[in-house]
């Protein structure tokens, strides 16, 4: 999560959500069976780009720009997906791949809303994007006080491989590196 794109994108993008939705919030535990039917996921487009970048700001203090998202639309390897909430844009996530590698390079969601299972819901759809279409191992940096993220990720199977320090700014803060295996050995 922070600054630059990748050099070297290749790979595919995968088609619809199905009822992903409700299997991942019941799989992680999250939302009441009324909560998750507020929840619905699917493909960024451009209508969604000023949106997204709000939340970008709201949620990082280096921020991407509407032109980079802009950029990223229709890029080879990379996958965009937002998540609604009652019918509002209520987060976003970002993946770019290279051959058998991913990295979630950015996912936020909206303050007035988190601690509702959109977060998980939205990474759900992200992993099994990432899976099927050929990640192996999936990188992530994540603040080192983000407790809430640190979490979610431990419980979807990550594991934290190195810090970087000194990688986030405003305020100066450490990153952890984490990693997840999909069928490695």
């Amino acid at each position: 999560m922070g600054a630059g794109l990748p050099s070297l994108v290749v790979g595919g993008t995968i088609a619809g959500t199905g009822s992903l939705m409700d299997r991942s919030m019941k799989a992680s535990g999250t939302g009441s069976t009324e909560e998750r039917s507020h929840l619905s996921l699917r493909r960024m487009t451009p209508l969604d780009v000023a949106e997204v970048s709000r939340i970008e700001t709201a949620a990082f203090s280096t921020p991407w720009s509407e032109d980079t998202f802009r950029s990223l639309l229709n890029r080879s390897g990379v996958e965009l997906w937002v998540a609604e909430w009652r019918e509002e844009l209520a987060a976003y996530a970002i993946l770019w791949q290279t051959l058998d590698e991913a990295e979630l390079a950015n996912i936020a969601v909206r303050r007035d809303l988190r601690g509702l299972g959109i977060g998980s819901g939205l990474l759900t759809q992200v992993l099994e994007a990432a899976e099927a279409s050929g990640v192996r191992t999936l990188y992530l940096e994540v603040r080192e006080s983000n407790a809430l993220a640190r979490d979610m990720y431990d419980r979807r199977g990550f594991h934290e491989i190195g810090v970087r320090k000194g990688y986030y700014e405003g305020p100066r803060e450490d990153a952890r590196v984490l990693k997840k295996c999909f069928d490695c050995d």
